[in-house]
Formats: structure tokens, sequence, C-alpha cells
């Protein structure tokens, strides 16, 4: 800029500065000397978490995480719909200690988050699901466990004997099994079943039939290639427990494995799945994969105490709408009353927001967590919460709401809907 005429400079004076002035305003951050804790002390969202993850992981198991069906439109429109939800912060209402808490099935959680069930665990990272159950419990949400988990029940509770634990179920075509896991599943003192009702056959993920992650897996040189390229990872899964579907390893004495894996899906879960296993489940019972009002009215109308909105974060049908843009609609047809959770696409503490706010009760997460594990294993879902949690906060401090009870439709809209329309 110019000097401007006839305007004299202001006399600035110098001093030695003295080394307690320099301390001050230079801060060096302590690094760890563990290597994964400072990639995980450097990540300030989970989207570096994916990037940790992708530099630390095998292609293909990266894929399987990151991956979805088809052209993968869903899994993209998922987190597009986060994106484009409108936020509406409410002025001179200060929120100096935001109370993040809610009530979910008579429990006070911390913030309305749980970690969903996500299959194939143990292959993301050794530490495997017994992991994110220590965290979940630490944390004081709840944790789901797969059907197609790495891990049994049985130990998962042993590894965390308080987490409130979930069972999701696949109804296998197999009744003997199905009933044997619901039996599993209660003596293992799980609350919640979890009925995932949008897999009547596998999607098509071509990222994971190119790489040979397909059940059963038929592994490419390229993919077994790329795999040594992590020996970190490769040596883990040499020395630890093979991976396995370890909640249907008791179908072994019937069953070899590939058609243990042709039984997983089955095409006829319909309604009368759904009475039968509420016949048999003395618990809290969701329905997962709902994605229509008339769906959620049925699940509830058949047994369900409350229901998922949810498109398997775009891995089983592609092209099917956003989960969180039917959160409204599925409130306004069920009531206040009928617990509605939703997942698919959250990566931020800010989409827990818009999901509490348009009326859900709470959000799961799935992805989100699996590229912590990736990137540091028990400290890394460590880190994804605690990402998601100051997000959360925040984001309540910035809109204004003092309590999560209170945000609601004035301060998220969907793309083109007035505030609390």
């Amino acid at each position: 800029m110019p000097r401007l005429p006839d305007v004299p400079i202001a006399a600035v004076a110098h001093h030695r500065p003295h080394w307690s002035e320099v301390r001050q305003t230079v801060q060096l951050r302590r690094s760890s000397l563990s290597l994964t804790q400072r990639r995980l002390d450097n990540a300030l969202s989970i989207g570096d978490l994916r990037t940790i993850a992708r530099r630390t992981t095998p292609r293909s198991v990266f894929d399987y995480v990151d991956g979805a069906a088809e052209d993968e439109i869903s899994a993209r429109r998922n987190v597009r719909a986060y994106e484009e939800l409108i936020f509406h912060p409410q002025a001179l209402r200060p929120v100096d200690h935001p109370d993040t808490s809610v009530r979910l099935f008579g429990r006070t959680i911390p913030l309305p988050l749980g970690f969903g069930a996500t299959g194939y665990t143990r292959m993301m990272h050794h530490h495997g699901e017994a992991a994110v159950a220590r965290v979940a419990q630490h944390f004081g949400i709840p944790y789901g466990l797969s059907t197609v988990g790495t891990t049994t029940v049985e130990d998962v509770r042993a590894a965390a004997p308080e987490v409130d634990l979930w069972f999701q179920l696949y109804v296998t075509s197999d009744p003997q099994i199905n009933d044997d896991l619901i039996k599993r599943a209660h003596n293992a003192g799980c609350t919640t079943l979890v009925l995932t009702c949008d897999t009547a056959v596998s999607g098509n993920r071509r990222k994971d039939d190119r790489n040979g992650l397909t059940i059963p897996p038929t592994l490419r040189p390229s993919t077994i290639i790329d795999m040594g390229l992590h020996p970190y990872w490769w040596v883990n899964k040499l020395t630890t427990d093979q991976i396995t579907f370890a909640s249907l390893a008791g179908a072994a004495s019937t069953y070899n494995f590939n058609q243990i894996a042709s039984k997983i899906f089955d095409p006829s879960v319909g309604l009368d799945s759904l009475g039968w296993v509420r016949e048999r489940w003395p618990g809290r019972l969701l329905v997962k994969g709902i994605l229509s009002t008339k769906s959620a009215r049925e699940a509830v109308d058949g047994g369900a105490d409350g229901v998922i909105i949810s498109n398997h974060g775009g891995r089983q049908l592609d092209r099917t709408p956003a989960p969180i843009t039917l959160v409204p609609a599925v409130r306004k047809e069920l009531g206040p009353d009928v617990p509605i959770l939703v997942d698919s696409g959250i990566r931020n503490g800010q989409d827990i927001v818009a999901a509490r706010a348009l009326g859900a009760d709470a959000a799961l997460v799935g992805r989100a967590y699996l590229y912590g594990i990736m990137a540091g294993g028990q400290d890394g879902v460590v880190r994804a919460y605690e990402i998601l949690a100051a997000e959360y906060q925040r984001a309540m401090q910035l809109l204004g709401v003092r309590h999560s009870g209170d945000l609601s439709d004035q301060h998220v809209t969907l793309p083109g809907a007035r505030p609390g329309a």
C-alpha cells in the first residue's frame, strides 16, 4: 500500500525480547514418540483419519470399507445430503457449557451416537470388534456387533463387560442358526437386537469383486502383493487368530465355509420373519434398512420397538434416497414416542446435530470409526469419537442450543424447507 501523503508514520519502540516473551509467542506442540499417535494427533477430521487409513492399510481392505455398490451413487448421495443441509443459528443465545447428552432407551449417553455393526472388523485391524466395544464402553455409548463379525458375542462381552451391547442379526436360511444366534445374544446380555432387512442378496460391490474380497474370498495375485507391502498389517494378520465369521463358527459342523456364506443372506426374509424373531427375542427389537414411511409403519406394527433408517451406507441397492432426508417423514408417520435412528453418510459431528434436529433419537456410524481403527487401532477409534464429539459440541454452541433435547427443525432444514415447517 502506498504511503499516505503528509501523514507521518507512527514511531514504534523496539526492545530486546525476554525469553519469557518468546516462549509465550512461540509455543511448540509436544509430539508423541509413537508414530501412530503422532498421526492420530494430527487428524482433525474423519476425512483426515480416512487419509491415514488409505496409507496404512492394504488397498483391498481400504476399498472394502470405503467402497459401495454399483456406481456408488447412494454412497455419494448420503454424504452430499448432509453437506447440503442448512443450519439456522439463533443469535444472542450464549452456550458456555452445552449439555450434549440424551436419553436413549432408558440410558443417558454423552451424545446421540452409537457405533453401528460392521462386518470383518478384524480384517481392518487386528484389534477388531473388541477394541470398538471397549471404546464404546469407555465413552458410554452403545455398540452393535454384526452377525458377520470376526469376534464372537461372548468374547466381545468379555472384553467390554459394561458396554450397552447390541446384536445385528441377519436372518439366515437356516432356522437353527437363527435361533442359536438369538439365544447367544440374549445370554451375552445384549439389550437390543437389530434385524437387518435390506440384504435379500449381497450388494454388487465392484471394488471387492476386483480385489477378490468376496464371500468367500477369492484373492487375486495383485491383492496379495499389495497386502505384502503393508508389513505391519500382514504380520498382525499372520500372528493373530484366523479371520472367520466368528458367531457362525458353530455351523461349521454342519456346513462348510462356502455353504455358510451362501446362507447369510436370505431372499425370503419378510414380515413373517420379523414376527418369528419377535416371538423369540425378549429384549428391544429394531428393524434396520427402512427407507420409506410405509416400511417404517409395517415394521412397528409387526412388532419392532423402533427403526433404523438406513441404506446400508450405499453398500446394497444403489440409487436409494439418502436416509437423513427421510427422517422428518418417518418421524411424522410414527409419532414422537417410537425410537428412530439413522445411519449412512455421517462424517462430521454436525451431521449428528442435523440427525437429532430433524427428528432422529440418535445416529449410528460405521465407516467413521473404521477409518479410525485402520489409522491406529483402538486409539484410532478413540480419536474418531473425540473428533465427532468435539464437532457436535461446537455446532451446538454456534447454533445457540444449550441442550441436545432442544435441537429441532428450527435449527436445521433440508434444502428448500422452511425452518419449523
